[in-house]
């Protein structure tokens, strides 16, 4: 398996993170996962080439586990980020469609969730940590852009369409209003599209552990229905070059708005 994630170190205010387009899997964790678990559904595909050079010298953190290994966007303590309402775990036991993805007997145990805390999510978690400090360091602050995508379609976890856009905040709580208003407005006005703030998606523990804007750390989630750059949300998830192209777009002025907004960030 190769190293467990990939760091490119620039030097704007934004951090890019991307904890669920990995689809490496050790041999031995693919060994356990049934038909079903194999196909990786859940990957937020082609998330990380979506993004690709909107934004100049933009550091990205890109998880290359998929999060049937452990999920780099759940609390490590296990706790559910939507209490109440269908999720997945911090080792998933189903995907989203709440079918099994674990051969019979081999679902992950408490020591492979303590193994894999140690040797994905941990190590995942101190490089964002030290980029975030070190992107501090250079402007006073930083802001980490939490990038995702999902099945516009998921009778498990919510019901009818997912809007193409689903920006997370947790309520505000995780970056100032101007980050946050920023990013919604070019959601909001983006022609074709659909959008909510807050909606079913509030942002996951990244942007809840680390955005903290009293200490000059912001985060936003930003949660893409997948059919709005894939030319299916089916096998094999494909990457539909003239839809990305469109979306692209939006998510460049996105980048850029928040990017400009660093400098007037209260440090």
């Amino acid at each position: 398996m190769s190293a467990i994630f990939e760091t490119h170190q620039g030097t704007s205010p934004l951090i890019l993170a991307f904890p669920h387009t990995g689809t490496d899997v050790p041999a031995d964790i693919w060994e356990r996962l049934n038909d079903n678990g194999r196909i990786l559904a859940d990957t937020d595909w082609h998330i990380h080439k979506l993004y690709d050079g909107l934004l100049p010298d933009v550091t990205t953190l890109r998880a290359t586990f998929h999060r049937y290994v452990i999920d780099a966007n759940r609390d490590p303590a296990g706790i559910s980020l939507y209490p109440g309402q269908n999720t997945t775990g911090l080792i998933p036991e189903t995907d989203f469609d709440g079918k099994a993805i674990w051969k019979d007997g081999q679902a992950p145990t408490e020591a492979d969730i303590a193994f894999r805390l140690a040797g994905f999510h941990a190590p995942y978690h101190a490089a964002l940590a030290a980029e975030i400090a070190r992107v501090k360091a250079i402007h006073g602050v930083a802001i980490v852009y939490d990038c995702h995508s999902i099945r516009s379609h998921i009778p498990f976890l919510f019901e009818g369409r997912l809007p193409d856009f689903n920006v997370g905040t947790d309520m505000g709580r995780t970056c100032t209003r101007e980050i946050e208003t920023a990013a919604y407005t070019v959601c909001a006005g983006a022609q074709g599209y659909t959008s909510i703030l807050n909606g079913r998606f509030k942002g996951g523990w990244t942007v809840r552990h680390y955005g903290r804007p009293d200490t000059g750390v912001h985060a936003i989630q930003m949660e893409l229905a997948q059919i709005s750059h894939l030319a299916s949300e089916a096998p094999p998830f494909a990457y539909d070059e003239h839809k990305a192209a469109r979306l692209r777009v939006h998510l460049k002025d996105i980048l850029h708005r928040i990017a400009a907004l660093a400098a007037t960030l209260p440090r």
